[in-house]
């Protein structure tokens, strides 16, 4: 395969009761794309979720779980974003320029058609074939932003949500009995940030849950195999949790 034909997203098989989506697990540019930007740039968080797609793998490894990683850096094409926000394919980011990202309508609709669009039906394929997954949202974010320097991130992981708060609601009491420190949308607020799920979780009333993890803690082999292992019973027990509603939901139907 050409670099031409880089795939918009990769798949991981394994279980049926958890779906991890990842939209930012890729730090890869094609070929045919020129962003203009240092090749520097591309191992840090405004290019990829940094530690995010080997956490999806050491967990699908661990839990009944299977994954669909973004084939592409956040650069080339935010998938966290609505079809219409400028951010989809970023002119600036946290404040590093993206002049290569200049484009007219045609260049956008050209890069949607290419990576955005294939991958959101991606996405949307792989959660009707597990109608009773929990779906996970994982993500990883930067201990500090370097335009918002005086702003601590303090919390190891943050769970983010729209308005959906059942699973949530099962996983942050269990993060804070694991001795985590979790934040209740934090560092953000999925009430703001959070295309992804709003398009494929809970416009169709499916329970998710929004993993944020902190960059740092996961930058390396030990830090990824340690969070998978702290992380898998509470996503275990959340999905659980969600399977066991649901069927008291179905009985009472």
């Amino acid at each position: 395969m050409s670099d031409a034909a880089t795939p918009a997203w990769r798949a991981i098989a394994g279980g049926e009761a958890i779906l991890i989506v990842a939209d930012h697990a890729s730090a890869h540019v094609p070929a045919d794309i020129a962003l203009g930007v240092d090749a520097a740039v591309l191992g840090r968080h405004v290019a990829v979720d940094i530690g995010v797609a080997p956490l999806a793998e050491a967990l699908c490894a661990t839990l009944p779980a299977s994954a669909l990683l973004g084939g592409v850096s956040r650069l080339v094409c935010d998938y966290n974003r609505e079809p219409d926000a400028p951010g989809l394919i970023p002119l600036e980011s946290d404040g590093i320029a993206v002049p290569g990202n200049r484009l007219d309508a045609a260049g956008r609709a050209a890069r949607l058609a290419r990576f955005y669009e294939p991958y959101h039906a991606a996405v949307a394929a792989a959660v009707a074939a597990r109608p009773t997954a929990l779906i996970v949202s994982l993500h990883s974010f930067t201990p500090r932003l370097a335009t918002r320097p005086h702003e601590a991130r303090p919390w190891e992981i943050g769970i983010l949500y729209n308005q959906d708060r059942r699973a949530p609601a099962v996983a942050l009491p269990l993060l804070t009995a694991a001795g985590i420190v979790a934040g209740d949308n934090q560092p953000y607020s999925g009430r703001l940030l959070n295309a992804t799920m709003n398009r494929h979780a809970e416009a169709a009333g499916r329970p998710y849950l929004g993993v944020e993890v902190r960059q740092d803690l996961i930058g390396d082999a030990a830090g990824v195999a340690r969070w998978a292992a702290r992380l898998a019973p509470v996503l275990a027990a959340t999905a659980a949790a969600m399977a066991t509603q649901s069927d008291m939901t179905r009985r009472r139907a």
